[in-house]
């Protein structure tokens, strides 16, 4: 698998798995109707660092960005977001995305880097925490998701 850094031509191969992770609303607290325009804003803002995972063949398999979290004297304290071609779960993809994340953010300078809205059922928060990510705290019920009803939304942290 190579991961590399994501270019504007990238997007039409994000989009699809973007969209159908984001319309399932059980991973992320963006909004599941979210047009392809408002999608790649969110995505490939700039200021954002976007990198891609593709397979063997060249296809785009997965996607993450690292950015700060917050600006100013804070701004040394990054967030990042990471998407996997349901297609292509359980490969191993998100944990090779999250370390080259990681590795990227920690050669930016960045001291730390905080997840905002994990949501507890989300599969990944064994992943985070395997990669020494602690839940700093959960607000309750503060995600409507499909199929659990509410549940907890975790702000997740580690050093750099």
């Amino acid at each position: 698998m190579l991961i590399r850094e994501a270019v504007a031509d990238d997007w039409p191969r994000i989009w699809p798995f973007w969209h159908r992770i984001v319309a399932g609303a059980e991973t992320y607290a963006w909004e599941p109707s979210t047009s392809e325009e408002d999608a790649r804003g969110l995505w490939m803002a700039p200021g954002k660092r976007v990198y891609v995972a593709e397979d063997a063949t060249g296809a785009v398999v997965g996607s993450a960005y690292v950015a700060p979290n917050y600006g100013g004297p804070a701004g040394r304290i990054a967030n990042a977001g990471f998407m996997v071609d349901p297609d292509h779960t359980g490969r191993g993809i998100g944990r090779r995305l999250a370390e080259h994340v990681l590795d990227a953010a920690r050669a930016a300078g960045y001291r730390g880097m905080v997840f905002n809205a994990v949501v507890e059922t989300n599969p990944a928060v064994g992943l985070w925490t395997s990669l020494g990510f602690r839940t700093l705290g959960t607000v309750p019920e503060a995600f409507e998701h499909p199929r659990h009803g509410l549940v907890g939304l975790h702000i997740m942290y580690r050093a750099l």
